[in-house]
């Protein structure tokens, strides 16, 4: 039985799927801006996707890494990264979501990367050293990201009667995931009573600030508020994943000596 379907996970094995989850996150978001590599509509926006996308594999690296040191079970960051089944992965729903047009994926990377600034700020000033450390690290270039996914939605809301229609229609539809972000569970729990990670919910007050502010400098309006998707965290998944994983995973399954 997972430790989110536990009303009381021991401390390292919470501590053990919260890593998951962070990394996960990472991983998964990381790998869904790769695929514009390629097919990015412009060169400059190309090679800046493609630069987010490698900070955040490098972090779900060490993420998962540490994960694994806790696990204790000698697996390593591409046993967890590439050796998993699709169950087996706790991130949130939003970031497994697909690409879509450019503002679609502007949109996922808006609403998230809100979300990851505030998570690596309060884990940064956690008890644990070493999510403390990374955290520190990871939070510098998610500044970038937020600052960049922000100036975009400004962007395209504040421009052709296009943009801004699509990119409201992409900010409508990625809110249903947004709840999840904050929802806290038994794991979540736990990592906060050890003093580890934050309460996900007093993170939406800070998160709603600048969306809104952002939403209102694009001139689009905050979604209301209407049906829900959770479960990504637990290891409910969207039917998206399963087929972004039997990419990823292909070569390292194909070939198990391969090192990423």
């Amino acid at each position: 039985m997972r430790a989110s379907q536990t009303s009381a996970p021991g401390r390292s094995e919470a501590l053990f799927e919260q890593l998951l989850r962070i990394g996960d996150n990472a991983l998964i978001l990381g790998h869904r801006l790769s695929e514009w590599v390629g097919h990015a509509p412009a060169l400059e926006e190309e090679l800046a996707t493609a630069n987010v996308a490698l900070d955040l594999i490098g972090q779900a690296r060490n993420w998962l890494a540490y994960a694994g040191e806790v696990e204790g079970r000698g697996r390593d960051e591409d046993a967890l990264a590439f050796h998993r089944d699709v169950l087996d992965f706790h991130n949130v729903l939003l970031v497994e979501q697909p690409n879509g047009h450019y503002g679609d994926t502007i949109a996922r990377q808006f609403l998230f990367d809100a979300f990851h600034f505030l998570q690596l700020e309060a884990l940064a000033a956690g008890r644990d050293a070493r999510i403390a450390e990374l955290a520190a690290k990871s939070v510098k270039e998610v500044g970038y990201h937020l600052r960049r996914s922000g100036e975009w939605v400004v962007r395209l809301g504040d421009g052709t009667e296009l943009s801004h229609e699509r990119i409201q229609h992409a900010i409508d539809d990625a809110w249903i995931f947004v709840d999840e972000l904050f929802t806290a569970d038994a794991v979540d729990r736990a990592v906060q009573e050890a003093g580890v990670g934050p309460d996900p919910a007093s993170l939406r007050p800070p998160w709603e600030a600048r969306v809104q502010a952002v939403l209102t400098e694009a001139g689009l309006e905050r979604p209301r508020e209407g049906p829900v998707r959770t479960g990504g965290k637990q290891g409910t998944h969207s039917e998206h994943l399963g087929y972004l994983l039997a990419e990823m995973q292909f070569l390292p399954r194909a070939y198990p000596d391969a090192r990423w």
